[in-house]
């Protein structure tokens, strides 16, 4: 089985009344992007104006080629709180996961998280959300 030729990661956290600052307080490090419900945006390919429906608190790091999801995972929690008491209140306040984009080399690539990987983000509540792109072009 040969493996995803990139990956991507983002922690997100999604909520109505969701306050940017407190999430960052709370974590220990600031966002790469947010918005707050209500806010206006410009997208940055379309450059079309678009209302946020909830607000958004998201970090991202670097893609890996070839794909590396323990790494990007490990990375994003080495730079927040270890205190799940904090984890378990933000992810009671706001919907959070780690959303992965997964890019197909071939037309059967697999993916494994360790367990230490799966143990981190359950002790966290956070959810994974795979979303996984074909290789070909159609």
């Amino acid at each position: 089985m040969s493996h995803f030729e990139t990956s991507t990661a983002t922690l997100r956290f999604f909520g109505d009344d969701l306050d940017p600052e407190e999430i960052t307080s709370r974590l220990g490090c600031t966002y790469t992007r947010c918005t707050r419900k209500g806010e206006v945006t410009i997208g940055k390919v379309t450059g079309n104006e678009r209302i946020a429906k909830t607000g958004s608190w998201l970090l991202l790091v670097s893609d890996q080629e070839p794909a590396n999801l323990d790494l990007q995972i490990s990375e994003i929690l080495a730079r927040l709180t270890d205190d799940l008491e904090v984890w378990r209140d933000l992810t009671k306040k706001y919907q959070a996961n780690v959303f992965c984009g997964m890019f197909m080399a071939t037309g059967n690539d697999g993916l494994a998280l360790s367990a230490t990987t799966l143990l981190s983000l359950g002790e966290r509540r956070l959810e994974i959300w795979l979303d996984v792109y074909d290789h070909t072009d159609d």
